[in-house]
């Protein structure tokens, strides 16, 4: 199948230009409030509108700084070695999801400890937005023809117009259906099942990091990075810590509700 000829800018006016991928970031912000607010009224945490709304501030900036610097040392760091400024030039791409991560991680852990919230309540609540914010910026990738999958004999695979003639997999799609879709549908049920406080962040961290180990299979690896130890992408070496440490954080959430109820 030949990839299907998508402009990547929805309409412009003037010299503004309104692009998928931008919009599929939009969505991904406005849908994370939407969820967080309605997951708060849900679980009867001590949060309102406002606070969602500072809480969700404080994620965009650890998602672009976590973000851009997770992809400048763990992507390309000799390449920005030598170019240092242009690690600011977030306009020209180049962003990772665990650095991103770990950007959350560290704001979260400021506005917990600013604010005198619960980590792990906290931690539960943010973990319900992520997934919808993964989930379009997938389909926004695979709008931009961009991070396609390997080479297949599938009658699904698609010819993406700068990866050669061969079918390739829509690893984009793959993702958004495990790293949104699903992953959204398992934390919004733990959230309605009244899980104990930790489970779901930790359930997001050990799920996510299965579902892109399991995506990398069929991932076409960075071509400056290729393959590393064992075989193995940049992206299961960075996802495998998570899957051990929410693997971990559930059983010692779990544990500790077990013993709290004896």
């Amino acid at each position: 199948m030949t990839f299907p000829q998508i402009d990547p800018v929805i309409f412009s006016i003037g010299p503004l230009a309104v692009r998928w991928y931008g919009m599929m970031y939009l969505l991904g912000f406005v849908g994370g409030y939407l969820m967080m607010n309605h997951v708060a009224r849900l679980r009867e945490y001590p949060l309102g509108k406002e606070q969602v709304s500072d809480l969700l501030f404080y994620g965009v900036i650890g998602v672009v700084a976590g973000g851009r610097i997770g992809y400048t040392l763990f992507y390309n760091s000799s390449y920005y070695l030598q170019h240092p400024l242009e690690i600011f030039y977030v306009w020209e791409g180049g962003m990772s999801f665990h650095g991103g991560l770990l950007g959350v991680l560290a704001v979260l852990f400021y506005y917990c400890w600013k604010k005198r919230y619960s980590l792990l309540m906290i931690a539960d609540l943010v973990v319900a937005a992520v997934p919808i914010g993964l989930g379009f910026g997938r389909i926004g990738n695979f709008i931009n023809a961009e991070l396609w999958g390997r080479e297949t004999d599938l009658p699904w695979g698609v010819i993406f117009p700068a990866a050669g003639p061969q079918p390739r997999h829509p690893s984009q799609l793959y993702e958004a259906a495990l790293e949104g879709l699903v992953l959204l549908v398992v934390i919004y049920l733990l959230h309605r099942l009244k899980a104990r406080p930790g489970v779901a962040g930790f359930s997001f961290l050990a799920l996510y990091g299965l579902f892109r180990f399991l995506a990398e299979f069929v991932r076409q690896p960075d071509a400056h990075l290729g393959f590393l130890w064992g075989g193995a992408t940049m992206g299961q070496l960075l996802s495998l810590p998570m899957l051990l440490i929410g693997s971990a954080g559930i059983v010692y959430c779990l544990k500790r509700a077990q013993h709290e109820s004896d």
